[in-house]
């Protein structure tokens, strides 16, 4: 399971918690402006917008799963187990595996409206990368530094949504979630008030009264309306440093600890990482379950001209400043 979001001070950011109970190896990786994309479906592109984002490398391709590139637009992936469904190939439609979605969209647009149009063309075909790395079912958020979408591909057909508050979590379908928040328009950040009855002296003994009903749990529907509250409400100065801490915490918010979601046997779902990425800067910041010190990786100090993946390993260990 996973949580994605957006955020906006002077910069933009994009990122994600990515959840699971095991981890691919994954890297920080930068595909630069030549390296060449060959697409299942036929079309190959040589040149094209360079990308930064986390990535598992198989056969030195990268299988993004969360990733801006250098004009400023984002996308990332996320588990929608049962609900996705890929299509045969379509004749007259570009055919693209959900493992290229990312690429195919990072490599061409640089803005939703970009993005948009070229869904208009475009089949997720059901296609694996490898028999043992088969399709994985997904619905995806694609950002620019104004609005955000939710792409998926259901049995009715690729379902295009405006994502107007700019978080994606898993099941159920988007408009699903959307329609959830109807249930929450209660919800202030103020302090409550007693609308229980006039009849009864009803006290407000704690600080943070006014969201009580907001979900804490660790499902996908929960997880929708904590990070959509949170995101929605937050605060921060206009410095990298605060925008970068502040959506540290919207991730964190909704982060998933050891030992509260088990997987069966001896395993356990974890945030196995959290990224903001500056869609402005191209800057990917990450922290992991077992680092909280945040880590950068600036993908314009790269050489963005040659056609070589650039990836960097996750430093996992925790690192801790003692100050005496």
């Amino acid at each position: 399971m996973c949580t994605a979001a957006t955020y906006s001070t002077k910069n933009h950011y994009f990122g994600r918690n990515l959840d699971l109970e095991y981890s691919y190896q994954e890297t920080v990786t930068i595909t630069p402006r030549n390296y060449s994309f060959s697409f299942r479906g036929g079309k190959t592109i040589d040149s094209h917008y360079a990308m930064i984002g986390m990535a598992y490398v198989a056969n030195q391709y990268p299988l993004y799963y969360d990733a801006i590139n250098e004009k400023g637009l984002g996308m990332a992936g996320l588990n929608f187990p049962k609900n996705a469904d890929y299509k045969e190939f379509v004749e007259g439609k570009d055919n693209v595996a959900p493992f290229e979605f990312i690429p195919w969209i990072l490599s061409q647009c640089a803005t939703i409206s970009e993005a948009k149009k070229l869904l208009e063309t475009m089949n997720l075909a059901q296609i694996n990368f490898s028999e043992e790395l088969p399709a994985s079912p997904l619905h995806w958020i694609i950002s620019d530094k104004e609005s955000s979408i939710t792409v998926e591909s259901v049995k009715d057909g690729l379902k295009v949504y405006d994502n107007p508050v700019g978080i994606l979590t898993n099941n159920p379908t988007f408009d699903i979630h959307m329609f959830n928040l109807n249930n929450y328009q209660n919800l202030t950040i103020e302090p409550i008030e007693n609308h229980f009855s006039k009849k009864l002296s009803l006290d407000a003994y704690s600080r943070g009264m006014g969201a009580i009903g907001l979900p804490g749990d660790l499902s996908s529907a929960s997880r929708f309306v904590k990070a959509a509250f949170t995101k929605m409400n937050s605060l921060s100065g206009d410095s990298e440093e605060e925008s970068v801490s502040q959506f540290f915490h919207i991730l964190h918010s909704v982060e998933q600890q050891r030992g509260c979601v088990h997987m069966g046997e001896d395993k356990y779902e974890i945030t196995i990482y959290s990224s903001c990425m500056n869609m402005d800067l191209g800057i990917y910041y990450y922290t992991t379950y077992d680092n909280h010190q945040i880590t950068a990786i600036d993908m314009n100090k790269e050489a963005l001209e040659s056609s070589d993946l650039i990836s960097y390993p996750l430093i996992t260990g925790e690192q801790i400043h003692y100050q005496n």
